[in-house]
């Protein structure tokens, strides 16, 4: 199995070449798209669920990155919090997205697709009522 990796053709030097992993530029989309604000969270696989149980924080959480000849291809899946505009946050969240990935790598993604995948709604607070002292 042999490992894809990006190589960065702007910063060849004496000291040899800058490789970066596609889990790299995912890691990256999925904090950018996190920090969006009406986005509630990031939708995981199972195998993310599980080990999160277990304690392990998965920072790639949502994302799927491809690789084609056309370039890079970002693929994000979210849940937004309800009221918000899904265009307006799934813009924002290209935007995120290209701008972290453009300053953290030099990288551009030829495409940002994003998925909605669920709306969270405010859970109502119960409020409990103090027993009455008799």
């Amino acid at each position: 199995m042999s490992e894809l990796t990006f190589e960065m053709e702007e910063h060849h030097s004496e000291l040899g070449r800058v490789e970066i992993s596609p889990e790299v530029i995912e890691v990256i989309a999925s904090i950018a798209a996190s920090d969006v604000e009406g986005v509630a969270s990031m939708r995981g696989n199972f195998a993310t669920g599980v080990a999160e149980r277990f304690g392990k924080k998965s920072h790639s959480k949502g994302v799927k990155v491809e690789l084609g000849e056309e370039g890079i291809a970002i693929s994000v899946y979210v849940i937004m919090n309800y009221g918000v505009s899904i265009p307006e946050v799934a813009q924002s969240i290209q935007d995120h997205i290209r701008q972290g990935l453009k300053n953290m790598t030099a990288l551009e993604a030829s495409e940002i697709n994003i998925f909605v995948v669920g709306v969270q709604f405010e859970a109502k607070e119960k409020q409990l009522e103090a027993p009455e002292a008799y």
